[in-house]
């Protein structure tokens, strides 16, 4: 039987573009769908039925009949988070330990985790990077630091012991911090997971994976947050831990290069942004705001308000050309109906330089330049076909594709599954 290729899915900006919806409507075409990193960060929103579900670690795919989802190794698990998002899942669709595996690799978030996020943060004051306060960026450290757990040492007959190591090693950092806390009540909700976890398959997930391709089995890579928050690429320090480019798919799954089949970026038709870091084309006016209302630019995770701003081109670009991007997929299109002018940032303004590239530092201290285009003033969101579209919004989608030199292959009108129209 043929080999087959694995396709990734990932946000070409800083997040929140819209993964979970677009997994959802292209898993029917995929028998597995593996998430490949991040953890309990991330907030895939999907919408069906009239129904709202926000995912943080279960894939996307969750819902469909006859998928197999797998929690690759390069995720970071709470399993108390993970419980509960399970139990939510199970309440609207039955038993899913058929469907749920996760690899050995992927390593654990423990109580103490939480609270080095939380002291860290707090330590930083004024130069906060706006951590989810997760457990995160403290997993990831212990990770490289080799002093991690993870989800196969479950299984060891010794795992009380090393858990009760790593924790002694955490109280030992914690005590460097003016911080009081208490794991009591979560260390024992967080014991009581792991065991509740132990019905789903551990499994070696890059074995599994490699099998499936040689068998000729579709999969789709899920990416969490977004290419600007990539730890290598992004706008650093203001980063997540993991790489979301696509290259972290071939870590965070166990598959080579020459496996990658489509890379699907997924970008909103403007851009957003939550906590710390330089966003070039930040809108504090009235226009902001707005995005902000119509979009209902709020975190799925943190409910926090999202920063708002117009599309910027010279980040796409350069998101883009880092993944590989082959299919462009434009969210929330629906969003700018009613504006007049819509404005799309082409390079940066640095004193007297002009920038045409993504700036090292992510562009902290440059001007926009922007290219602006009449408003489509439609309401696009009853809109089924291309045809439809008016043509002020078929030369903005005609314009980002001569400009990123990639198809939009999927444009977005609405949060439903079926306000999804497939070029």
């Amino acid at each position: 039987m043929a080999t087959s290729k694995i396709d990734i899915v990932l946000g070409l900006q800083w997040g929140d573009e819209g993964k979970g919806k677009v997994v959802d409507v292209l898993t029917p075409n995929y028998q597995i769908v593996a998430r490949f990193q991040g953890g309990p960060n991330a907030g895939h929103s999907l919408v069906f039925d009239g129904t709202s579900f926000v995912l943080h670690t279960v894939p996307s795919g969750i819902f469909r009949e006859g998928t197999v989802n797998v929690i690759g190794n390069g995720v970071v698990i709470d399993p108390v988070i993970l419980l509960e998002e399970i139990q939510a899942i199970e309440k609207m669709v039955g038993d899913i330990s058929g469907k749920l595996v996760l690899s050995k690799r992927a390593h654990l978030i423990l109580p103490t985790h939480r609270m080095l996020d939380a002291a860290s943060e707090a330590a930083k004051g004024k130069s906060k990077i706006g951590s989810t306060l997760k457990g995160i960026g403290p997993t990831y450290m212990d990770k490289t630091g080799r002093n991690g757990l993870r989800v196969g040492d479950i299984l060891a007959p010794d795992f009380q012991e090393r858990y009760d190591a790593l924790k002694k090693k955490h109280f030992g950092l914690l005590a460097q911090y003016d911080f009081t806390y208490d794991i009591t009540a979560y260390e024992k909700q967080w014991m009581e997971a792991v065991e509740a976890l132990k019905r789903f398959p551990f499994i070696d997930s890059e074995v599994y994976v490699n099998q499936a391709l040689a068998q000729g089995t579709p999969i789709l890579a899920e990416g969490a947050q977004g290419s600007l928050l990539d730890i290598d690429f992004g706008t650093y320090p203001f980063v997540t831990s993991s790489n979301t480019m696509s290259a972290g798919a071939c870590t965070g799954l166990g598959v080579a290069p020459s496996r990658v089949g489509k890379v699907y970026g997924i970008f909103k038709a403007y851009c957003t942004r939550v906590g710390s870091g330089p966003f070039p084309t930040e809108l504090f006016d009235e226009e902001g705001e707005r995005l902000r209302q119509i979009g209902h630019e709020f975190g799925a995770t943190t409910g926090r308000p999202r920063r708002t701003g117009w599309l910027d081109m010279v980040a796409l670009k350069y998101a883009v050309m880092m993944n590989g991007v082959t299919d462009l997929i434009m969210m929330k299109s629906d969003v700018l109906d009613s504006f007049d002018t819509i404005k799309v940032a082409v390079a940066y303004r640095q004193g007297d330089q002009l920038l045409h590239n993504f700036p090292y530092d992510g562009g902290s201290d440059v001007e926009p330049v922007y290219r602006s285009f009449p408003g489509w003033k439609t309401s696009l969101g009853e809109l089924r076909s291309y045809e439809q579209f008016p043509q002020a919004f078929k030369d903005y989608i005609a314009y980002i594709e001569a400009e990123t030199g990639c198809p939009v292959k999927i444009v977005s009108v609405g949060p439903d599954r079926d306000a999804t129209i497939v070029r």
